[in-house]
C-alpha cells in the first residue's frame, strides 16, 4: 500500500512540475530572434547572408601579409549587426568579383580591433576612424589612395580602383561584366 501512494505522490510531483514548467514558458514567452537587412540586428556573418559571398570571411591575408605583397589592398571595416554595414556588403562582393585577384580585400570587424593608444600601419586600428562601413584602398605601395564611410556605390571605389590599376575611366571603357558561366559543364563561355 505505501508503494502505491509513493507511487501516485511521485506522479502527482511531476504533473505539477510540468504544469508550473509550462505555464513559466507561457508567461514568458519570448518571440524568436528576428533579423534583416534593414535592421541593426545581429543574424550571423553579413557577407555570407547579404552579400552572397562567404569567402571574404575570414580573410586570406591579414593586413601585415598584404603590405609585403605589393598588390593594391581594400580593407572594409564593418560590423554584423549594421543596416548599412548589411547592405554594403553586396557592393564589396561586387567588388570582389572584378578585382578580388589582382587586390587584397582583407574585411575588419571593428569589434575584433583590440584597444591600443597607438597602432602601426600593418595593423588595422591604425586605418580606423570609428565609422562603419569604412573602406580603403591601398596601393601597391601601401599609401591610402581611396577613404570612405558609409555606403559608397560600387561606381565610387570602381573609380578609385581603376586609378590604380591604370584602366581607362568608365566614360571611356566598356562595362565591366562577369562572363557567364555555362551551368552545364561550368566551363566559361564568351
Amino acid at each position: 500500500m505505501t508503494d502505491c501512494r509513493l507511487e501516485r505522490t511521485l506522479a502527482g510531483i511531476c504533473l505539477l512540475m510540468l504544469c508550473v514548467t509550462l505555464s513559466w514558458h507561457a508567461a514568458l514567452e519570448i518571440p524568436p530572434a528576428l533579423a534583416g537587412i534593414n535592421d541593426d540586428n545581429f543574424d550571423g556573418n553579413i557577407f555570407a547572408l547579404y552579400g552572397g559571398n562567404g569567402s571574404l570571411i575570414p580573410p586570406k591575408v591579414t593586413l601585415a601579409q598584404a603590405r609585403k605583397r605589393d598588390k593594391p589592398i581594400l580593407l572594409v571595416f564593418y560590423v554584423d549587426d549594421s543596416r548599412d554595414c548589411k547592405q554594403y556588403s553586396t557592393v564589396v562582393s561586387q567588388l570582389q568579383a572584378f578585382y578580388g585577384v589582382p587586390a587584397d580585400f582583407i574585411p575588419i570587424d571593428v569589434d575584433a580591433i583590440l584597444p591600443k593608444s597607438t597602432y602601426e600601419p600593418t595593423e588595422p586600428g591604425y586605418y580606423y576612424e570609428g565609422l562603419v562601413p569604412q573602406t580603403l584602398i591601398l596601393d601597391e605601395t601601401g599609401k591610402v589612395v581611396f577613404n570612405a564611410s558609409g555606403n559608397i556605390p560600387f561606381e565610387r571605389v570602381d573609380d578609385a580602383f581603376r586609378e590604380v590599376f591604370d584602366l581607362l575611366p568608365r566614360s571611356e571603357s566598356v562595362e565591366l561584366r562577369r562572363r557567364p558561366v555555362n551551368e552545364i559543364n561550368v566551363e566559361l563561355t564568351q
